[in-house]
């Protein structure tokens, strides 16, 4: 059985590494993840060594892994369906996890993990001539067609192979999930209600205005936890805006997916929030004696130690648990539902395609169009509900 663990070297950040039934570390694979560590976000560090760790399992569940660098198609296919439910044939032991019991991992979660692999396999191949990719992959396709000057000599590079094992996805066709207008005022005041009497917030501010962000600006949740207190800059006069700003080292390991800055406009409420909070930090601050400047991180813990330190995914996870367990927000809603929620609204609103997709940071227009394209063919298609009215002026040529 092989683990995906979580370790912290020395003066460094927080990464995963996979070790074996023995734990001892998995030299092959370490070497791979050390060579992309700077290069990747720590999410997909943690998201390829589980890949790779279950595949190790299955390796020593057949008592395949020393020969892990002469494997081909068969071995593949039987991962493929190990992990679907759990066993193969009568050498792999069960897979110790629920997925069997739910019905196998989605075909999303099975083309990730033989993503995984076979980049792993490809940079094998690359770097120590390990011949394993080139059975798993089909040979070159054709050469893509000139796109422009000197567009020639790259179409002369070997392309890519593509994968022999795949996995059948069938095209998505289900809707981002969202919450409604009132959903969303029912999580802010879970988190924090305005009392008239004392003229301050009762609740958790900091919880509120993280919320609050993430519905009126669609950020992701990496972006918001990223976010320092100069990233925030208020209107004087003028309209207020966050600025979203990719930084690979935040101490909370929070990292922005897009690696473009970008600025988002926002409303006068949610400044006078941010301003509520900032005196909130500022006076809690010089309670505890900590010097913050405008370079400090935004959203920190004010309540538990380590006080003023970063706020971390985890423990939006577990507030958000925490909220719907009181009934708040629909069951099974996350921070990236209020993303969706903003990009519908939008839309809904007839905001132009492509300044919906540059205000979520999305690198193209067509990921926003897959995405939420149905909310602008829903118009079209209630538009024509009225048919009636265009027919009026069609007009037949009698004989």
């Amino acid at each position: 059985m092989a683990y995906c663990i979580a370790v912290r070297p020395p003066d460094a950040a927080r990464t995963w590494t996979v070790v074996d039934a023995g734990f001892s570390t998995v030299g092959p694979v370490e070497e791979w993840l050390e060579a992309h560590r700077l290069s990747w976000s720590p999410n997909t560090v943690r998201s390829f060594a589980t890949a790779l760790a279950q595949w190790w399992t299955f390796l020593e569940g057949r008592e395949e892994s020393a020969s892990w660098d002469r494997l081909g198609v068969p071995a593949m296919t039987a991962f493929v369906r190990w992990l679907r439910d759990g066993r193969h044939h009568q050498a792999v032991p069960v897979l110790p996890t629920a997925a069997s019991a739910r019905g196998g991992p989605s075909a999303a979660t099975l083309e990730a993990r033989l993503t995984a692999v076979t980049s792993f396999y490809r940079w094998q191949e690359a770097v120590h001539e390990v011949a394993v990719a080139r059975r798993l992959l089909k040979g070159a396709p054709r050469r893509a067609p000139s796109r422009g000057l000197l567009a020639h000599l790259e179409g002369r590079l070997p392309a890519p192979g593509t994968r022999l094992v795949r996995v059948r996805r069938t095209r998505r066709r289900d809707r981002p999930p969202i919450l409604l207008p009132g959903q969303v005022q029912e999580i802010l005041d879970g988190c924090a209600v305005f009392d008239e009497v004392s003229g301050w917030w009762r609740g958790n501010l900091r919880d509120r205005l993280l919320f609050a962000l993430l519905a009126e600006t669609g950020m992701r949740l990496g972006e918001a936890l990223g976010l320092r207190i100069e990233d925030f800059v208020m209107g004087r006069g003028g309209t207020p805006y966050v600025q979203v700003v990719p930084r690979e080292h935040n101490p909370n390991e929070a990292r922005a997916k897009s690696a473009r800055a970008r600025r988002i406009y926002v409303g006068a409420d949610l400044e006078r929030l941010y301003a509520d909070y900032l005196t909130h930090l500022a006076c809690r601050a010089a309670e505890l004696g900590i010097a913050v400047d405008a370079g400090h991180m935004l959203l920190v813990n004010l309540q538990r130690p380590p006080l003023l330190a970063a706020l971390r995914e985890g423990t939006v996870r577990d507030k958000v648990a925490s909220l719907r367990r009181r009934g708040l927000g629909p069951p099974g809603w996350t921070p990236h539902w209020f993303r969706h929620t903003h990009a519908t609204a939008l839309l809904l609103g007839g905001t132009p395609d492509w300044v919906v997709s540059r205000r979520l940071g999305h690198a193209h227009v067509q990921t926003t169009l897959d995405l939420y394209g149905w909310v602008s063919e829903d118009a079209a298609l209630l538009a024509a509900a009225n048919w009636k009215q265009y027919i009026k002026e069609w007009h037949t040529a009698d004989d």
